[in-house]
């Protein structure tokens, strides 16, 4: 039977990083926030984000990120509204993949709100990486060329590090890149010989 890794961390932590790793190691990984963003676009998707947010979100009759990235990430009941469309959806599609996977003894599910989506119920482990908040700050800011407050503001709707570490089986620190991947690879062998 295909053994599930849940692997999660809070915005900038690297977990695509590692996930590239895993994949470079044959390990098929399911990468929940790039999926999501594709589930976003689909006819039934937007036709559930215009009854909820009406066209507010929208430019052109366009789903505009943007403005749904600034209306949820500065308003917690518009960000569940959102997360009560998205999260059935990737289980379902999540749910498809692992079928697609079954043959393999590990599949990865990466999900930044693996805890807070409560997808981590699915997972027989989960691995999380964790890096102190003002590196994965500095990251986010570099890669999505967000403002302080704008990476705030995503870090608040997520989890603690301190939250995911204490509920999961492994804790990868990612702040030298070269001993996470030898830590994320040491990991591996140990559920392998589970």
């Amino acid at each position: 039977m295909t053994k599930i890794i849940g692997l999660t961390g809070g915005i900038g932590s690297g977990k695509t990083t590692i996930a590239n790793h895993l994949k470079s190691l044959g390990i098929p990984v399911y990468n929940s926030d790039d999926r999501a963003k594709k589930i976003l676009y689909l006819p039934k998707t937007i036709k559930s984000l215009k009854a909820t947010f009406g066209n507010t979100i929208f430019t052109n009759d366009f789903l505009d990120k943007e403005k749904l990235s600034n209306l949820v990430f500065n308003n917690p009941n518009e960000l569940k509204s959102l997360n009560q469309i998205i999260h059935p959806a990737v289980k379902v599609d999540f749910e498809e993949w692992l079928i697609e996977n079954k043959n393999s003894p590990l599949v990865v599910k990466e999900a930044a709100l693996l805890f807070e989506s409560e997808s981590y119920k699915d997972s027989d482990i989960i691995i999380s990486i964790s890096v102190p908040q003002e590196i994965r700050i500095q990251r986010v800011i570099l890669r999505d060329h967000l403002t302080y407050n704008e990476v705030m503001s995503r870090i608040n709707n997520q989890w603690t590090d301190k939250m995911r570490n204490d509920k999961s089986d492994y804790v990868i620190d990612n702040q030298d890149i070269d001993k996470a991947y030898l830590q994320t690879e040491n990991c591996i062998k140990k559920i392998l010989n589970y």
